[in-house]
């Protein structure tokens, strides 16, 4: 790999900064609100950031990442996707009990759905991700599926991706900010009380762990080598080494233009798949 200590600096780094968001969430609901539990108070709305920010934030960033791992090299590509879309699987379940607190909390209070924009954006984040989950799964995870479809949508997998998670890390920044100003009343969020300050830290830590996960995910130097998937063999097998008099020189040519056009093309959608992401 190349820059290898360079990337195990990212790598640790982003590791340390997604446990410490998780902490952070955890602190947040359990010390300066009202902790967790499933009755329809603000302790169940609480599960709604400790989810997200867990799962469609750290999970979702490691998912991202995954394929990048050089420990996983070895891995046989196959395993590497069932992987990758089992962490995108984890984080959906988190995300889809995380929605479902939110909307039990707000009818139990009376409180209106689907009014501001961070729910908007949210939403749609939400609903985009789900689609892009279960077209992935059906375009690259089934056999049957025809190389030039996969090759096809590569690049709006990979773009769509990355577009989604960025929508992630501002989604759950307009979600802190607003929970801060309809919470924070003695003292107001703008006289920035310790929770404020704390709540603040995090959403700073979800910005740059956003930034490592992007980073990693586009250095080119850091993507898992492409297996061959064309044996450069002969159609011709002589002990001497040598094609037979009827195999013309003609015939060879085609043969390895075929054989050369076949090897592009299959390396060419292995690299792209490098770069993958639900």
């Amino acid at each position: 790999m190349e820059g290898f200590k360079s990337f195990l600096f990212f790598l640790i780094s982003s590791l340390l900064l997604g446990f410490a968001l998780v902490i952070f969430v955890l602190v947040w609901v359990l010390h300066y609100s009202d902790g967790l539990a499933w009755d329809g108070g603000n302790a169940e709305f609480n599960w709604h950031p400790v989810l997200i920010i867990t799962g469609f934030v750290f999970i979702e960033g490691i998912a991202i990442i995954v394929y990048r791992l050089p420990w996983t090299w070895k891995c046989s590509k196959l395993l590497m996707k069932f992987i990758h879309a089992g962490l995108h699987l984890t984080a959906a379940i988190l995300v889809i009990v995380a929605m479902v607190a939110v909307f039990d909390f707000h009818n139990a209070k009376h409180i209106p759905n689907m009014y501001s924009l961070h729910s908007w954006v949210g939403l749609v984040v939400v609903i985009l991700f789900m689609l892009q989950l279960v077209v992935s799964i059906v375009v690259f995870l089934i056999p049957i599926t025809p190389v030039s479809v996969r090759a096809a949508l590569m690049p709006v997998h990979v773009y769509g991706g990355l577009l989604l998670y960025g929508g992630v890390i501002g989604s759950a920044l307009m979600g802190i900010t607003e929970k801060l100003i309809f919470s924070l009343k003695t003292p107001p969020y703008s006289n920035l009380p310790p929770q404020a300050i704390f709540v603040n830290t995090l959403g700073i830590l979800i910005v740059v762990f956003g930034g490592l996960i992007l980073w990693i995910v586009t250095r080119p130097g850091w993507k898992r080598p492409p297996e061959p998937t064309v044996k450069e063999q002969s159609p011709y097998r002589e002990t001497s080494g040598s094609p037979p008099p009827e195999y013309s020189k003609t015939d060879k040519s085609d043969v390895e233009l075929n054989s050369e056009a076949a090897r592009k093309r299959n390396l060419n959608l292995d690299e792209a798949g490098q770069r993958s992401t639900m």
